[in-house]
């Protein structure tokens, strides 16, 4: 069995990004029209890639697919979702109050809390209203990664919990009356979501162990939810009999390991198996393949000429290029799942081997960079940023800043107040600059969230300042210097991640395009795991290695201002040895 068999009639399809999560909701639904069935595909992530993989222009109505009778898809655009939720909420007040108010309203409304709530408004639409989606048989939700979809489900109940302890008229969500009458749909979703005969969750997981970690991470959370209909989907497992070929045995031992050793709730599920192909899963004919790979081809025989293309150079060259600035920031950005956290570790311990002083941190919840280094090494310092802790912190100290001039019930407002979202958001912005502030006095490498999350991040200066003075915080100085630093060339350099793949690639053409309208130039370009570099003399392998070699070409020769490329290789990236072994 390839696709799960899934017969309720939303199905939502997860895992940690980069794992072929669009890929297969979009070969199911595909499957599922083919059968007769009408589908809608939904995309909640955003950074999708729904339009690229299903070939059709998508928008936020349900548009049908070229070339598929009774397959439909659209996108929940995040930002759109807010300017829409924003001019709703304060419409109704123009004309009635005066200009000063209405522009403050609207200031509360720039958040990321308003990003947040409009996109489930969206989503609690499309899955808590019957109407919205009477015409299909059908609603299949690409969902975000992990740690974002953990958030997105658990928004109702958060939601509902904020609205009823709420005290006062507004909040960093704006008036409350707004989310008062949402209420009903809200506790529908929520229904709909833990009915078993309703929906079903695909947990997505490539077979590696990072990856079935967070999927067991997110069995455990869904079950607290009380979401219970889990299946799980091993999306490219290869296999090699008897070869003797180090790639091939490599690549097959660690997909068997990982499996082997699957936490025990992870391997109680309905599980299903999508084997290893070659060449991608852009376009309708290769998702039929996800469904049937007993149509793939066998791959030809590989040439003893190899290519003849040059490929470009190794990590070492590019580190020697960042060493001699002597300090600074180094950032890895990239669509999730492409190796950001090992390709930072492994700039990290080379900077630190050259003799520089090096902090290595995380801005995101799902990285393990400890776990990627796995031993101390001098002057080398690992850290990341635990968001509670920042949380605590940051709500400790405004409250004891507003006390002196706060009644009981001004503090209780605060209080309130400071329980939302937001706070979490300007909290971690602020971490985020204490560690990009170290880089004055040595190298600071930051392996950061995937590319929605990192551009928030990034975008938060304005509504960060607008959202401290609301709460009374303070504004470090770090923080005032934060985006200065990250537009200098000469203190922070950003290296764009990514696989030599179709929506990798283009991700990252996306995110340099986004930090260019930041006033922000990536340095270049690392292009991870590529199996056309390893070597390999496996056909199948070799197959997917040559189907690498158009994207390194674009990257190298149009993309990038510079270029690294790390092979495939068969020693795992772990521990300073492994991490070592990929700088070359």
């Amino acid at each position: 069995m390839t696709l799960p068999e899934l017969r309720t009639r939303h199905l939502f399809f997860t895992g940690k990004g980069g794992v072929g999560k669009t890929s297969l909701s979009c070969a199911a639904g595909l499957a599922l029209a083919e059968t007769g069935r009408r589908v809608l595909i939904v995309s909640t992530d955003p950074a999708s890639n729904l339009d690229e993989v299903l070939g059709t222009p998508l928008g936020r109505t349900p548009t049908a697919v070229a070339g598929v009778s009774g397959l439909f898809a659209l996108n929940i655009d995040p930002e759109a979702a807010a300017r829409d939720y924003r001019e709703r909420m304060v419409a109704p007040y123009r004309g009635i109050l005066p200009a000063a108010a209405i522009q403050s309203m609207e200031e509360q409304f720039s958040g990321a809390c308003t990003v947040e709530i409009a996109a489930f408004d969206e989503f609690s639409r499309l899955l808590g209203s019957p109407e919205a989606t009477d015409g299909f048989d059908h609603v299949i939700f690409d969902t975000a990664p992990t740690g974002h979809t953990l958030r997105l489900l658990t928004l109702p109940s958060a939601w509902s919990g904020f609205i009823a302890s709420s005290s006062g008229g507004a909040s960093c969500l704006g008036p409350l009356a707004g989310l008062e009458r949402q209420k009903a749909l809200y506790a529908a979703t929520v229904e709909r979501l833990a009915d078993p005969a309703s929906t079903a969750v695909v947990l997505v997981a490539r077979p590696d162990s990072a990856a079935l970690r967070e999927a067991e991470r997110t069995r455990s959370e869904l079950a607290a939810l009380g979401i219970g209909n889990l299946h799980l989907a091993i999306n490219g497992l290869f296999s090699v009999g008897p070869s003797d070929d180090g790639i091939a045995q490599a690549f097959s031992r660690r997909a068997s390991d990982a499996l082997l050793a699957m936490p025990a709730g992870l391997g109680g599920l309905p599980r299903s198996v999508v084997p290893f192909l070659p060449r991608g899963t852009v376009g309708l004919d290769a998702l039929r393949l996800v469904a049937h790979p007993e149509r793939v081809e066998a791959p030809p025989a590989v040439s003893a000429k190899g290519g003849t293309v040059a490929l470009p150079d190794g990590l070492a060259a590019l580190i020697d290029t960042l060493a001699a600035a002597g300090h600074g920031v180094i950032m890895t950005m990239g669509k999730g799942g492409v190796g950001k956290t090992t390709v930072a570790a492994a700039i990290a311990v080379a900077l630190a081997d050259r003799g520089h002083a090096v902090h290595l941190s995380t801005t995101d919840p799902a990285a393990h960079v400890a776990e990627a280094l796995g031993e101390a090494l001098p002057r080398l310092s690992v850290g990341r940023i635990d968001p509670a802790r920042e949380v605590a912190a940051y709500a400790a100290e405004v409250l004891e800043k507003a006390s002196a001039s706060l009644d009981v019930a001004g503090r209780a407002l605060l209080e309130e107040d400071l329980r939302s979202p937001c706070t979490e958001e300007i909290a971690v912005f602020r971490a985020f600059a204490r560690e990009v502030d170290r880089g004055r006095d040595g190298f600071v490498v930051l392996d950061t969230a995937p590319t929605g999350h990192t551009l928030l991040l990034l975008d938060a200066a304005e509504a960060y300042h607008r959202e401290v003075l609301r709460t009374r915080g303070e504004m470090p100085e770090a923080v005032t210097r934060l985006l200065p630093r990250l537009r200098d060339p000469a203190y922070t350099r950003i290296l764009v991640v990514t696989l030599a793949e179709a929506t990798p690639v283009h991700e990252a053409e996306r995110l340099q395009a986004d930090l260019a309208r930041a006033g922000i130039a990536p340095f270049a370009w690392v292009i991870n795991q590529s199996l056309l570099a390893s070597g390999t003399r496996d056909p199948l392998l070799a197959q997917r290695g040559e189907y690498e070699r158009p994207f390194i070409q674009r990257v190298a020769e149009v993309l990038a201002p510079r270029c690294a490329l790390v092979p495939w290789r068969a020693a795992l990236p772990t521990g300073a040895t492994g991490l070592r072994g990929i700088v070359g």
